[in-house]
């Protein structure tokens, strides 16, 4: 028979604290793409033009590191 040592316990409190930590970061990060998303579709049209080209430059950029880092 085995003995009770706490250990088999421990261990699931701890992984039931991070799966509780893992969906409180996802629901909090809906909560604030959300909110962005709200405040982008109140802009005017010329901001919401100028955020497109600063993305699409940046992911470009990015784009071209990783290009570069791969040598493809």
């Amino acid at each position: 028979m085995k003995q009770y040592d706490g250990k088999n316990e421990d261990k699931h409190e701890a992984e039931s604290g991070e799966a509780g930590r893992a969906v409180l970061v996802g629901l909090l990060g809906g909560l604030v793409s959300a909110a962005g998303y709200l405040v982008y579709q109140r802009l005017p049209e010329e901001q919401k033009h100028r955020i497109q080209v600063q993305v699409r430059g940046l992911i470009e950029t990015r784009l071209n590191e990783i290009r570069q880092n791969f040598n493809i």
